[in-house]
């Protein structure tokens, strides 16, 4: 983008003066079915919100309120303020409101809704219910760049959520193909030509039984225990961090993993636990329970996290164990608000490993492969979404013109 940057005054307006507002309503519950198919698809409340379209769960054979096609939905009950826009028609609850208008793109009038929903959750902190009604949906305050640049802003957020969505349902794909090549390569391992060995009922001369069922031959079933090292993490008081590079790193939860790797957010003067480079991290405390994490750097760690020690040529192979372990761990936590797993249970967790670490290095090479892939797609994920956080913060606050911007675009080499 050139130097020279075009500003624009923004037309300001209040939500009634473009949009009629439909608020959600409870249907009777004898009507209500698990089954998004049976009746209308029903819509409870933000819980069923997908990333762009909602997700639903459940059908109504008797709506009380519905929404329909290309409605804006919100969020009218805590958490406030969320955004979905409707695919079709749905029957919405008391948890949603349905924004109509005409004249500007759902895919815009979503976006600029959603830029207030700081203000609307201010509105709801004052209420018992952290709620917000009507009249404060109507009467939301909202700017936008002359109508004139309407349709072009839509067009620039429509191509980017396209090039979002496909992105997302890329990662799914690989999520579900990783999830079937975890299951078999972790049951049934490779053979000595590193080819996958048949399942049991086609050759049950390659296995045996044990605590676990079955296994295959080369295979032991042995205590966690028996095979990794644990450090577990300490907690560093908050005046003792920065996010702005002074100390070492500190890996605080899950919120630092991305994909299979971390990202370093969070630095400390006075460490205490450090995990190594390619150490594994668990997450033991909280509702991010049994997620985890390659550390891409020599890091303080958290009490929420525990570095898991393993040898380097079988590092990948027991990612992908405790990648396999993680709906277990979450269903073994326990105690109160924050519940957690201790490192008893884990050490005390029986697995199926091989006895021999090329197996081991095999199969982790084979894991590896999906998760550099899917690593790879959640990067250019996140680069999409500041790209388009970054994007409509130009644009829907006037400091540069969408004309402007696609004036640049067309004289970038090979523009049409």
């Amino acid at each position: 983008m050139s130097e020279h940057i075009s500003t624009t005054t923004l037309d300001s307006f209040i939500l009634s003066d473009i949009a009629h507002v439909e608020m959600g309503q409870s249907p009777d519950s004898r009507y209500v079915v698990e089954d998004p198919f049976q009746g209308l698809a029903f819509l409870q409340g933000n819980a069923e919100f997908g990333a762009v379209y909602p997700e639903p769960k459940f059908g109504c054979l008797r709506p009380a309120k519905r929404c329909k096609a290309n409605d804006v939905l919100i969020s009218v009950r805590a958490p406030v303020g969320a955004i979905n826009v409707a695919d079709r028609d749905y029957c919405i609850g008391r948890g949603l409101a349905a924004i109509r208008a005409q004249g500007i793109k759902p895919s815009l009038l979503g976006e600029v809704v959603a830029r207030q929903s700081t203000a609307l959750r201010r509105v709801a902190q004052g209420t018992t219910f952290e709620a917000i009604n009507k009249k404060d949906l109507l009467t939301l305050k909202l700017s936008l760049p002359p109508k004139t640049d309407w349709s072009q802003l839509a067009e620039i957020l429509d191509t980017l959520d396209t090039a979002i969505h496909e992105t997302e349902a890329i990662i799914a794909k690989l999520k579900a193909v990783k999830q079937g090549l975890l299951h078999d390569l972790l049951t049934r391992g490779v053979d000595a030509n590193g080819e996958l060995r048949p399942p049991q009922a086609e050759a049950p001369h390659l296995y045996k039984e044990s605590p676990l069922g079955w296994i295959p031959k080369e295979w032991d079933a042995v205590k966690l225990s028996k095979s990794i090292g644990l450090i577990s993490g300490q907690h560093i008081e908050a005046e003792l961090c920065n996010s702005v590079g002074k100390g070492v790193p500190y890996f605080t939860g899950p919120s630092d993993f991305l994909g299979a790797g971390t990202i370093v957010t969070q630095y400390t003067n006075r460490p205490q636990i450090m995990c190594d480079e390619a150490d594994i991290l668990l997450t033991v405390k909280g509702s991010g329970c049994g997620k985890v994490a390659i550390s891409g750097v020599k890091a303080c760690i958290s009490r929420q996290l525990m570095a898991i020690k393993v040898p380097a040529r079988a590092l990948q192979y027991w990612f992908a164990v405790f990648q396999s372990l993680q709906e277990h761990f979450n269903r073994m936590a326990t105690g109160g608000n924050i519940p957690g797993i201790s490192r008893a249970q884990i050490l005390d967790l029986l697995v199926a490993i091989p006895n021999v670490i090329d197996e081991m290095e095999a199969i982790g090479n084979r894991i590896h492969s999906i998760n550099a892939r899917l690593d790879s797609e959640l990067l250019t994920l996140e680069k999409l979404k500041l790209e388009k956080a970054g994007l409509m913060a130009d644009l829907l606050t006037g400091r540069v013109r969408v004309t402007q911007l696609l004036a640049e675009a067309a004289q970038q080499p090979g523009s049409a």
